[in-house]
């Protein structure tokens, strides 16, 4: 019998962002990216999510290397936090380790950073590795094919079929065909962000032609441009047709420099130094002739787009002669955000233009016409769909059905599950340690039970209740006193004393039956005052007891 092959699935599978899993066989372990979340509404003064790295801290001395597949943050932001606990060699194409080597440089660290290009094969680990270049919104993303003992395993990656990529580079079906007829494809991992979205996505060359007829028509005005630091083609195109124009582009923003300059130097992006500026030269320039590319199209809290809303952005007022183009979609959970941004540039007299207007952005995830044609073109044996949320995942497990794949070579997966490739087939063998990290500055990683303490004290306040009790006499040294913060206000007096009162009584109760313990007495009160609010208002408060015995 062949040696058999585990993946195990880290993050990413049910969620969008935390993309992490690794393949082993022959006691060594390969590691394919290490994503992570950015905070939302139900993750209150977080600074990132990643995923659990207790498996691969637990097996620290089997790991062997990392596959980054593309520079996006849900793909590599975990990176700088894993090497902190891992010291592993990383492969990737030379722009994806770029941007890991400026978070790397952010974080004071450094790594092991390995090239890979297009079509080439290299031994990672127990495995000989093929990558094979594919289309999405961000350059040089790879397919990676893993030729194990129990046949080939190929990862989509992220990905489109882009048929008019910026750059001409497109996702090599054919080596897919080939590979697919000779040895076969074992198992397929692919890509399921888009797989309840019918059709085909647009090509990014028709988002480029748009986005000049735009910068034309708002000639005599100054134009600022939101869009992913990443997406090279997309700021290729927007220089493009603001240089067109005569316009000088003006790079805004940290990442937004940082990329620029790395696509630059690596030959991938074309923008002369005669019609560049800095940020420091924007109040000198002509607004008429000048386009700023900027961050900030995702609503986030610090970009240069959300200070231009709130007046605070040190390098550039907005106003009535402005015009915020916002090219991207909001990312799921980005909504309120994104809209919040643009209503408070319009409050500043901004004309806001936005993809829910016209057609100034495409997906970089294949559509479902997409996802049959790599599913028909790679015939795979097996399929697990990956990198999505559920629903998007079951909705690939329909796709493969109407691909006529039988239902019991699909193997519908979560984050924490582990699966076994063995000379029988594909099945689930166990789970891993799979919830949500998150990290929160200085002070360090935390749990799901203190972002539940935050979500409970964010939307309903705490109501805190001091009680001092004499032991030795068997009584309340002194009446119990109610407070809170973010439930009742000031009108509210008679509820804090009405939970005073059964405060009061509890502790009586529990006194006369010879209740000692201060834990004990917590947990009374907790009970008394929480059933007492909550009977009362119909809230429930984080209750915090502080009990002092004499």
């Amino acid at each position: 019998m062949a040696q058999p092959v585990t993946i195990s699935f880290l993050g990413g599978l049910g969620e969008i962002g935390r993309n992490c899993a690794t393949l082993e066989t022959g006691g060594q372990i390969v590691i394919l990216d290490c994503g992570q979340m950015f905070p939302d509404d139900r993750s209150p003064g977080m600074d990132a999510i990643l995923p659990d790295f207790s498996y691969l801290r637990d097996n620290r001395d089997r790991v062997s290397a990392m596959i980054a597949t593309h520079c996006h943050e849900d793909h590599i932001g975990g990176i700088p936090y894993l090497l902190q606990e891992l010291d592993v060699p990383i492969y990737g194409s030379p722009f994806t380790l770029g941007m890991i080597s400026g978070k790397l440089d952010s974080a004071g660290l450094s790594g092991d950073l390995r090239a890979i290009n297009d079509g080439e094969r290299h031994r990672i680990g127990p495995f000989d590795c093929d990558f094979v270049p594919v289309t999405h919104s961000t350059p040089s993303g790879l397919i990676t094919a893993f030729h194990t003992p129990q046949g080939t395993i190929l990862h989509s990656s992220d990905f489109k079929l882009d048929l008019t990529p910026v750059d001409g580079r497109h996702t090599d079906l054919s080596w897919i065909g080939a590979m697919a007829h000779d040895p076969g494809i074992r198992l397929l991992l692919c890509d399921s962000t888009n797989a309840d979205a019918p059709g085909q996505s647009d090509s990014e060359t028709e988002v480029g032609a748009t986005l000049a007829r735009l910068i034309r028509d708002n000639e005599g005005r100054r134009i600022i441009v939101g869009a992913f630091s990443s997406h090279i083609h997309r700021l290729q195109q927007i220089a493009d047709a603001a240089i067109a124009e005569g316009r000088t582009v003006v790079p805004l923003g940290y990442s937004m420099q940082r990329n620029i300059k790395l696509a630059r130097d690596l030959g991938m992006l074309t923008l002369p130094d005669t019609h560049m500026a800095t940020a420091e030269d924007i109040e000198d320039l002509d607004p008429t002739l000048t386009c700023v590319i900027c961050t900030g199209s995702q609503g986030e809290p610090r970009s240069a787009i959300t200070l231009m809303g709130s007046g605070d952005n040190r390098f550039i007022s907005v106003g009535h002669d402005d015009t915020v183009i916002f090219s991207s979609h909001p990312i799921p959970g980005n909504e309120a955000a994104v809209s919040h941004t643009r209503s408070a540039l319009a409050r500043r007299g901004v004309r806001v233009v936005h993809s829910g207007q016209v057609d100034i952005h495409t997906s970089g995830h294949g559509k479902q016409q997409e996802l049959k044609t790599l599913h028909s073109v790679a015939d795979p044996e097996w399929f697990v769909p990956v990198h999505g949320e559920y629903e998007h995942l079951v909705a690939h497990v329909g796709l493969a059905r109407e691909m006529r794949m039988p239902d019991d070579h699909i193997v519908l997966c979560e984050d924490g599950d582990q699966i076994r490739v063995d000379d029988t087939g594909v099945a689930k063998v166990g789970s891993v340690p799979g919830g949500r990290v998150y990290v929160h500055g200085s002070v360090g990683h935390l749990g799901d039970p203190v972002i539940s303490e935050r979500d409970i004290l964010g939307r309903e306040g705490f109501v805190s209740a001091f009680v001092v009790i004499d032991l030795a006499k068997r009584v309340l040294a002194a009446p119990p006193r109610v407070v809170s913060r973010g439930w009742i206000d000031e009108t509210g007096e008679a509820f804090l004393d009405g939970a005073e009162r059964e405060c009061a009584a509890a502790m009586q109760d529990a006194l006369a039956e010879g209740v000692v313990d201060a834990d004990e007495f917590e947990r009374l009160i907790r009970r008394a005052v929480g059933r007492y609010i909550s009977d009362s208002t119909g809230r429930r408060p984080m209750i915090i007891p502080c009990v002092d015995l004499l």
